[in-house]
């Protein structure tokens, strides 16, 4: 029961950030309205840097496929979480979106403590 229940909510995590990932590419999705103007200064200041949105999208592209694949689980969660700590770093200076960033942290959190032995000989000699 408990692999169906990871393998649900990891899908899930893994299409929420292909989703976003595309967006950054296609821009399909629109911009809110109602976004605090601080939001906007620093969503315009990552724009002007030309390469950061596209290293980010594919990031999450393939950290997103990783993700899903319960094989490749482990290195997905690793791809994804510097991009995971810009999320919560940003939600937590403009916290209008941190129920939807809190949840995805710990689900990331979650697949690394769950594959913690497979980053062993990362950091064992």
């Amino acid at each position: 029961m408990k692999n169906k229940i990871l393998f649900i909510v990891c899908l899930l995590f893994g299409l929420m950030f292909i989703n976003a990932g595309l967006n950054k590419f296609l821009n399909y999705m629109p911009i809110p309205e109602d976004m605090p103007e601080d939001m906007m200064k620093l969503f315009g200041a990552f724009m002007t840097i030309g390469w950061l949105m596209p290293l980010v999208g594919f990031a999450e592209i393939v950290g997103g496929i990783l993700f899903i694949i319960p094989k490749t689980r482990a290195l997905g969660a690793v791809v994804i979480f510097p991009v995971m700590v810009g999320i919560m770093l940003t939600n937590l200076a403009e916290p209008s979106g941190l129920y939807i960033a809190l949840p995805l942290f710990a689900v990331n959190l979650w697949v690394i403590y769950e594959n913690r032995h497979k980053y062993a000989p990362m950091i064992t000699k």
